[in-house]
């Protein structure tokens, strides 16, 4: 199982165990997500900067459609399959995100790849809906479960 993590606010007055927390988890940027895996450390971190971030469960078409739309090599060059293909023991994007689901391969292992995906705001009236509040009282905060998909595919 791996989590997507979205940062939703910045670093101004924040205490600097959250702010390097944050950039251990490579969200130095509002809108900025990773995709990582699901292990006591990283809970422990995203438990750390529960106010500052919003996380769920990664599933299979949303994993697939970050790296194809928002997946960038150094140089901001796009992932394509023919990359994924080269580098890695998987034919496609699809399979490499498969693994990464089900936490067979991270987004590591593709050498080159930003682990970091640049998203947009996001889209719709909505917005984030509140980014002082957790997401359980309607905010944008902490942990979504199965909705972090929605948010994700409004800001990608």
């Amino acid at each position: 199982m791996s989590y997507i993590v979205v940062r939703a606010r910045s670093n101004v007055g924040v205490e600097r165990s959250i702010r390097e927390t944050m950039s251990y988890l490579n969200l130095t940027k509002v809108n900025h997500a990773v995709i990582i895996p699901e292990n006591d450390q990283y809970l422990g971190m995203l438990r750390k900067a529960k106010d500052y971030i919003t996380w769920g469960k990664a599933d299979l078409a949303t994993v697939e459609s970050m790296l194809s739309e928002r997946g960038r090599m150094t140089g901001d060059a796009p992932l394509t399959d023919a990359l994924v293909s080269e580098t890695t023991d998987y034919k496609t994007i699809a399979d490499f995100a498969k693994a990464i689901v089900n936490d067979e391969a991270t987004v590591k292992d593709v050498p080159g790849l930003k682990r970091v995906f640049r998203l947009h705001p996001p889209r719709g009236s909505k917005g984030w809906g509140g980014i002082k509040r957790s997401y359980v009282v309607g905010g944008a905060l902490g942990s979504r479960g199965d909705d972090i998909k929605a948010l994700v595919e409004r800001m990608i």
